[in-house]
């Protein structure tokens, strides 16, 4: 997959599937799977790292990230969060940052909003790096949006993000990430672009869709927004396996003749 196949598969109106990876082992498993494309969040700062927030996580964290996935998943096309600041520090720490992240292994990268680093969006994309859009919940501001809710939900809110993302489409981004919005503005915004709208909590009717990878395989039962399906109770299973090679150890039924030499 690469950028091309985004705009077809908008064109052809066929859905695109994008999960998170933030390891080699993650990443090996969904390379033999049927999703299109992983996106390393700057998620990874809480799923993997333990903070409150996507804010601690840095350019030098994210491409360690990203070289792991990257070796997991050869055949996926990859996308690396920009994170927190990192586009907000002027055009050359922007660029080395983006230099760190492609050299990873990412084929492109994300970008938090669009007010005020219009210039950063494009010098990026003239510089031979594909880059992804993301409006309406962005973690990185969750201190100015005061936590993490639904965007958009009144008339004056949605025009301004109608025109955040025709903007976007304008720098020259390939395709625009809309979280936790209103299905009627992600509805409206996906049929005025012709670049792929993928959404997470942003209903049925954009061109794809993301969720973060621990969320949909339920490895946080205490974790669980509205946006989010589960597809297995994977924190139960391995908490039983776990239990279950405590029991064999103790009992001494692990090692068997099996497993001895």
């Amino acid at each position: 997959m690469n950028i091309n196949t985004f705009y077809q598969m908008k064109r052809e109106k066929r859905k695109i599937s994008m999960v998170t990876a933030y390891d080699y082992w993650s990443a090996r498993l969904i390379n033999m799977s049927d999703i299109n494309c992983i996106l390393v969040g700057d998620s990874l700062a809480m799923v993997m790292h333990g903070h409150k927030t996507t804010i601690q996580a840095t350019p030098s964290m994210m491409a360690t990230h990203i070289e792991m996935v990257a070796k997991g998943a050869p055949d996926k096309f990859i996308i690396g969060d920009m994170p927190f600041l990192s586009f907000r520090k002027g055009r050359e720490y922007a660029l080395d940052t983006v230099q760190q992240l492609i050299q990873a292994g990412a084929h492109a990268v994300k970008l938090e909003e669009v007010t005020g680093h219009e210039e950063i969006i494009e010098h990026i994309i003239n510089s031979g790096v594909p880059v992804m859009g993301h409006l309406g919940l962005t973690p990185q501001s969750i201190h100015q949006l005061g936590g993490y809710k639904v965007q958009a939900k009144d008339a004056e809110a949605q025009k301004i993000l109608f025109n955040k993302a025709k903007t976007l489409h304008k720098l020259g981004c390939f395709s625009l990430v809309l979280e936790c919005v209103p299905s009627d503005i992600a509805d409206c915004i996906t049929k005025e672009l012709p670049i792929p709208v993928i959404g997470i909590g942003a209903g049925a009717n954009v061109d794809g869709q993301v969720l973060v990878l621990h969320d949909m395989l339920g490895l946080n039962n205490t974790f669980s927004p509205k946006f989010i399906r589960q597809y297995l109770n994977g924190e139960d299973l391995i908490i039983n396996a776990c239990n279950q090679f405590d029991q064999d150890c103790k009992n001494m039924s692990f090692p068997g003749p099996k497993e001895s030499y």
